[in-house]
């Protein structure tokens, strides 16, 4: 190996097992692969723990004061001060208890690895998964913050490097699209259609995100409520969990389904852990977040599942789906206009075949681990 500073302590807000996190576990295990010696630090317990621990990867949990919405109040932000200082000083002597070279801090949330990073005189790699855009100024903020205290910064989609190259030097940002193991999506069959009591004449569409505002439940259930006027033979599903702290999403989407109708229609299961299984499953994928999403790994996945994608027409998804091709980009405000625009998909299946054959040589050809990999080091070993 080239890399001449190979103790790397990397940092991530979360403990979940959704995009970013996946991400953070691929790349952990794919430096200490190309034998870096990797140490883990999450802000909380969870799945993502045994996960990389399983990798031989160390973990330590020490809550890093990451900056979410919710702070945005002045005691919020006593609490992060406060959080963000105790952290700090624990980061710094991790830092020269394991003669850290380069810290990695994932997620634009994660700021005290940076100072950490300064404070020590060592490498600071930042990779931002996010495109902000309200409130402005926050925006603003941290955009100098990472400019400031990054000597690289990596952004998962070109989408995410123009939103950032208002506020960060161009020659400091490199978009390296997020490449997965697609293996564990190459299942012949799937158990979720007589799981859900789906019949074989129903077309089955879903989606799969945490439950957020941006992410685009509410938007699914318009554009399933304007489905069902047009088509008898569809049945929708909807997988993911709240963020901690937006459970009463999950409420209000409840009392959506029953203003509407639609307890029938649509099937909502929550989070749950066979992923694989339920794209199998479908007959369409959608992916309706509001905002931008920066480059959606459940995108990947549906397509490795030879599934046609229909997405929303913003953030990384338009460098992810090739438009009448491999799926369907669609308005993210007016759901009327975006079921007329890919309401053949929902009656042809032989266009949603050979749309979903042709995702899945897409996504094997630019989004695979092995490319990802070879992005990844070459990123970590400059001088």
């Amino acid at each position: 190996m080239k890399n001449q500073h190979p103790n790397i302590l990397m940092l991530h807000s979360s403990s979940d097992v959704y995009g970013a996190s996946k991400i953070f576990l691929i790349t952990a295990s794919l430096l200490k692969k190309n034998g870096y010696n990797v140490t883990a630090v999450l802000s909380d317990d969870g799945p993502l723990i045994q996960q990389l621990t399983a990798s031989g990867i160390e973990v330590i949990v020490l809550k890093l004061g990451i900056l979410r919405r919710k702070y945005f109040n002045i005691s919020g932000l006593f609490n992060r001060y406060s959080a963000f200082k105790t952290a700090k000083k624990k980061l710094i002597e991790i830092i020269n208890q394991k003669k850290i070279d380069t810290v990695y801090s994932n997620t634009a949330g994660v700021l005290v690895g940076a100072f950490a990073a300064k404070k020590c005189n060592v490498k600071h790699i930042w990779h931002i998964h996010e495109i902000i855009e309200k409130p402005a100024l926050f925006s603003l903020i941290i955009g100098k913050v990472i400019n400031k205290y990054s000597d690289k910064v990596l952004v998962v989609s070109d989408e995410v490097k123009k939103h950032w190259s208002k506020h960060i030097e161009r020659n400091k940002i490199l978009t390296i699209h997020n490449g997965l193991d697609y293996s564990e999506y190459a299942i012949d069959q799937s158990s979720i259609r007589q799981e859900l009591n789906i019949q074989p004449h129903h077309i089955l569409i879903g989606m799969v995100g945490r439950v957020n505002a941006w992410k685009g439940q509410k938007y699914f259930l318009e554009l399933a409520t304007q489905l069902t006027k047009q088509f008898n033979n569809i049945k929708f599903v909807m997988a993911g969990d709240a963020y901690p702290g937006y459970e009463y999403l999950q409420d209000e989407l409840k009392e959506i389904i029953i203003k509407r109708g639609l307890q029938n229609t649509v099937l909502d299961l929550g989070f749950r852990k066979d992923i694989p299984n339920i794209l199998k499953g479908l007959d369409i994928f959608i992916l309706p977040s509001i905002l931008p999403d920066p480059l959606p790994t459940v995108v990947l996945e549906a397509m490795a599942s030879n599934k046609p994608v229909v997405a929303t027409a913003h953030g990384g998804a338009l460098e992810m789906v090739d438009n009448m091709n491999t799926g369907i980009l669609i308005p993210w405000n007016d759901a009327e206009t975006a079921v007329k625009s890919f309401s053949q998909l929902v009656s042809d299946g032989q266009l949603r075949k050979k749309m979903g054959d042709n995702g899945h040589k897409r996504v094997n050809q630019f989004f695979s681990k092995e490319q990802y990999e070879r992005c990844i080091i070459n990123a970590l070993e400059f001088n």
